[in-house]
């Protein structure tokens, strides 16, 4: 690994079994992978409630934001995958919240399924660094 990257772990266990970070700070920018809704012992959180859900990633993508040096007023993408299309309000409300005034670009798509079946939101984001932030 070079010093221009540096990752970023949760601890969780499936990272080394799949071979992936939370997020990965490289060249000034943060990239934190797909983020579900899993509450802290693992399971998933709020099943059935999309808004919820949707409001749990984002702390958890902010965590992750935050042991990289960054922060939500820092992201300049985020992309939403839902399950059901059709709860694109619930879900738009809760990034609204966090996004409303920092107005990343976004997408949300529907795919067919998430890692499980009760997560109905799964979200990715882009940060960049402020200059000078020593991350």
């Amino acid at each position: 690994m070079t010093d221009f990257r540096r990752n970023i772990a949760s601890g969780a266990p499936w990272e080394a079994v799949v071979g992936y970070s939370r997020a990965v700070v490289c060249n000034g920018r943060v990239s934190v992978s797909g983020t579900a809704p899993v509450d802290t012992d693992g399971t998933v959180f709020a099943p059935g409630d999309a808004y919820r859900q949707t409001q749990r990633c984002l702390e958890i993508i902010a965590g992750a934001l935050d042991a990289a040096g960054a922060a939500l007023d820092d992201v300049v993408r985020t992309r939403i995958y839902v399950t059901d299309i059709a709860r694109w309000q619930e879900v738009g409300r809760a990034h609204g919240e966090v996004f409303g005034d920092v107005r990343p670009a976004t997408s949300m798509v529907e795919v067919s399924g998430l890692i499980d079946p009760e997560m109905l939101v799964e979200i990715e984001a882009e940060a960049v660094l402020k200059p000078g932030s020593g991350a």
